[in-house]
């Protein structure tokens, strides 16, 4: 695939055939019509009468998907047994499992009738209680299945209470051109005030004085929705602090506001780089349609592998045709080959409810939604949306990061008056305790700093303990600002880190418009480091053309960094753009950075 990216930012639109229901269906998930469209197997009904009964994809051992035909007083053995069975697919969600009732393991739709449905969502209601959870009922739907009583199949979604902060943290970055509407579009959705038209909900969003005179975002902000137990949203409408939704909420949305303008594309980058943000949104004008920096946003997400959705504003603002064109056109890009997606079209709480569990399971779909921000038209079902929308790690893959050593990438310094230095950024591995000694590089020397951690804040409400993908500040008291930088890394003095300054990377030149050589240079983007290179060398060519691929040889002209091999590599200079991955690593010698043999408490740099 990413040898097509380059489609994207050459501009060629050629679409694919294919609806995007057809093939969501031939996948064995719900259509995106609705809940009643689903995938048909040849079968013999209970009454012997040929039939074609509705199934689902069987039921996996893992994740957090649990089918049940029916759970009508259980005895109390088999209680315990489904209390248990609930811990598992909460654990496995990350403290959020689907209950399908009415459902056989083997996927087929039998349904319930309404006496034998209330039964059963009273004892899940009982078993939640028992795990400290609330149910919510995402939808019903009835199954014409050769009975003449009206059966049902009702989707639950159950959610732990948090405790010790262990709320479900999704990271969100919201893409798209300048005056696409953003910046307007996250202050509706965490202020809970529709805008007046003129940017009123954007204005406690910006950051710098010339953002709100000119309306236009330049820096990265964050901003937060909460959803609580029941999936109730917990915004600033009724609470007045960041730590009240925090409180209140058991999963939350961090939203990741990037700059749309070209010139500030590498703010943007920055943010979808070092940020490490769970999914994107691409948010379109519905009025101008795909213009300016959208391809390019688009290219960058799908470079980046980040699964995105799309949000098409404005809605209110143009006639049903324009909207429909605007849809069209999205889809057509969406299908090309260089994008291969399945375009999704969300229309009511049903299309939601089916967008979120389809999109996490298969990174081919694209959920669109059309909303106003001023009218409130379909912000609901981007709400449920975003509700129901489940991680992409497992609580398996979260626990061997968490074993790792500690590694905290530096995003961000300030200096706050009374507490001193904070950084903030993202744990990548392992977990940070507050007081825990860490060191910090490298420096332009290429060596290591001790220093050690005072505080963690975590959504701006104290926080104890760090754990690996979380986001954070961490205070590190009277250690010298003038000695960090964005793109360094704090990790356990056990580590022993790699640096380096000259590196290589087996790469796609996306776009150039003459030919890449030995001495070129280029803005190397890898994660939170962000610095100019030069190419030194280029194996097996002399030179590369717009689309070639090769392992390239780069050093940093400025100062060594700390990298990984396999780490996602993003390069630009100019309308010059390329991707790939790191391959290999010509590390510094302990010689060279001036370190002593091994990086001991007593023997590192001050």
């Amino acid at each position: 695939m990413d040898s097509r990216v380059s489609e994207l930012f050459g501009g060629c639109c050629r679409p694919a055939g294919g609806g995007a229901g057809a093939a969501l269906r031939g996948r064995g998930g719900a259509a995106p019509g609705g809940g009643s469209k689903t995938k048909k197997k040849n079968g013999r009904s209970r009454g012997g009468k040929a039939n074609n009964p509705p199934y689902l994809p069987p039921e996996a051992e893992d994740g957090n998907i649990e089918y049940k035909l029916k759970l009508v007083n259980p005895s109390q053995y088999r209680f315990e047994h489904l209390v248990t069975q609930m811990k598992w697919r909460l654990q496995e969600g990350r403290g959020e499992a689907v209950y399908q009732i009415g459902v056989e393991d083997n996927g087929l739709l039998v349904g319930l009738s309404e006496e034998e449905m209330r039964a059963s969502l009273k004892t899940l209601r009982r078993m939640a209680e028992k795990v400290g959870a609330d149910i919510t009922v995402l939808r019903e739907r009835e199954v014409d299945y050769d009975s003449d009583v009206p059966r049902k199949i009702t989707e639950v979604l159950v959610r732990k209470v948090p405790d010790n902060q262990q709320f479900l943290d999704l990271r969100v970055a919201v893409l798209g051109n300048v005056d696409s509407g953003k910046s307007t579009l996250l202050g509706v959705l965490t202020q809970g005030e529709l805008d007046n038209g003129r940017g009123r909900a954007r204005l406690n969003l910006f950051r710098h004085l010339h953002e709100i005179q000119s309306g236009r975002t330049s820096s990265i902000s964050f901003e937060i929705l909460g959803f609580n137990s029941k999936g109730e949203v917990v915004n600033y409408s009724d609470s007045r602090t960041a730590e009240e939704i925090c409180e209140s909420s058991s999963k939350m949305i961090t939203f990741i506001d990037l700059a749309g303008h070209h010139k500030y594309l590498k703010t943007t980058i920055f943010g979808l780089t070092s940020y490490c943000p769970d999914f994107a949104m691409l948010v379109v004008s519905a009025n101008t349609g795909i213009a300016g920096t959208t391809r390019e946003h688009l290219g960058l997400a799908m470079a980046l592998k980040v699964p995105f959705f799309i949000v098409i504003s404005k809605v209110d603002l143009c006639s049903k045709a324009t909207v429909e064109r605007t849809v069209k056109q999205l889809e057509r890009i969406l299908k090309q080959p260089g994008c291969n997606k399945l375009p999704l079209l969300v229309n009511s709480d049903d299309d939601a409810v089916t967008a979120a569990q389809q999109f996490a399971q298969s990174p081919n779909i694209t959920p669109i939604f059309t909303l106003s921000s001023v009218s409130g038209e379909n912000l609901d079902l981007l709400k449920v949306f975003l509700n129901i929308l489940p991680p992409l790690t497992n609580s398996k893959e979260q626990e061997e990061l968490m074993q790792q050593l500690t590694e905290f990438q530096v995003d961000e310094i300030y200096t706050v008056p009374e507490v001193g230095t904070v950084v903030g950024g993202t744990l990548s591995s392992g977990i940070c305790r507050e007081g825990e000694n860490l060191v910090v590089g490298p420096t332009d020397e290429g060596k290591f700093l001790r220093l050690k951690v005072c505080s963690i804040q975590r959504n701006r409400s104290a926080c104890r303990v760090l754990r690996a993908g979380q986001a954070a500040t961490l205070a590190l008291g009277p250690f010298d600002r003038s000695l960090l930088r964005k793109g360094m890394v704090m990790v356990s003095p056990e580590m022993n880190p790699t640096i380096c300054s000259m590196f290589e990377a087996e790469i796609v030149l996306l776009f150039h418009a003459t030919t890449f050589r030995k001495g070129f240079q280029v803005t190397v983007h890898v994660g939170n480091v962000r610095q100019t290179a030069i190419v030194e060398k280029i194996h097996g060519k002399d030179k590369l053309r717009t689309g070639e691929k090769a392992v390239v040889c780069f050093r940093f002209i400025k100062h060594p960094e700390y990298l990984k091999i396999g780490a996602k590599l993003l390069f630009r200079e100019g309308v010059t753009k390329g991707i790939g991955h790191v391959t290999d690593l010509q590390a510094i010698t302990t010689k060279e950075n001036g370190l002593e043999e091994s990086l001991g408490p007593g023997q590192l740099s001050f």
